[in-house]
């Protein structure tokens, strides 16, 4: 049996990932803060996953979930950090220090508390090792408009992504990124309907690609044997404006 945990798992890119690795044989965690949304997920997903209702900015309640996960099947060999949060797009001078606060607790220190506990997990189990997943973002290579905390959590999660490979190679831990532009999921309803902000300071609608693409690639890169590993991808609608000038 193979397991995974998978943050952000109610809805979007998370419940498709979760679905996707659970056709694949994996027992899944499906974790996140509504409770709803992830026994709907779990049931899709079928077989013996199970919901989890989790805070990743709590340091008890990520403690809580790698325990349940250890105590409920023994081991981890895939952890998916895919949770995450935006916040208005205001000019920067604007926006709130709550606001970068929660993007930030929630973007980059949830990944980070869900990879310490991973690490612990993964180090001592038998056989040792495993697999990390970040979900970055295009964000994490190019930002867009009125975007300051998304886009800085999301060059963060690289420079975590590397530290993790480098500090897992001695444990038999690898770590990837995948990062996604324009999967459509209801955080990117707006790009298909009214359109979003684009950098001349227009508002264009953008094209979108299926969220299954996406699960098949985390599918992908979580089945790898451990002495293989995609370091990093970039998966996006081709005809998005993001390389070259739009």
């Amino acid at each position: 049996m193979r397991s995974a945990i998978v943050t952000g798992a109610g809805q979007g890119i998370g419940r498709a990932a979760a679905v996707a690795l659970a056709r694949e044989g994996f027992t899944v965690a499906l974790a996140g803060r509504r409770a709803e949304t992830l026994v709907s997920a779990a049931a899709e997903a079928g077989g013996d996953c199970f919901a989890h209702v989790c805070d990743v900015r709590d340091p008890s309640s990520v403690a809580e979930l790698f325990a349940a996960v250890s105590a409920r099947l023994g081991r981890l060999d895939v952890l998916f950090n895919n949770a995450g949060i935006g916040a208005p797009a205001v000019p920067l001078e604007e926006l709130a220090v709550e606001q970068w606060r929660a993007v930030v607790d929630t973007n980059l220190t949830g990944a980070f508390l869900c990879t310490q506990e991973a690490f612990r997990l993964m180090k001592t189990q038998r056989p040792r090792g495993g697999r990390i997943i970040n979900n970055g973002s295009i964000s994490a290579i190019t930002p867009r408009p009125l975007s300051a905390p998304y886009t800085a959590t999301k060059h963060a999660i690289t420079g975590l992504t590397k530290s993790t490979s480098l500090d897992g190679r001695a444990h038999d831990i690898a770590c990837s990124q995948i990062d996604i532009g324009n999967a459509a999921t209801e955080m990117t309803e707006r790009m298909r309907d009214g359109g979003v902000l684009q950098a001349n300071g227009t508002t264009a609608v953008e094209p979108t690609f299926d969220v299954e693409h996406v699960a098949r690639a985390v599918v992908y890169m979580a089945t790898l044997p451990l002495d293989a590993n995609v370091q990093s991808m970039t998966l996006m609608a081709t005809a998005m404006p993001f390389v070259g000038r739009g």
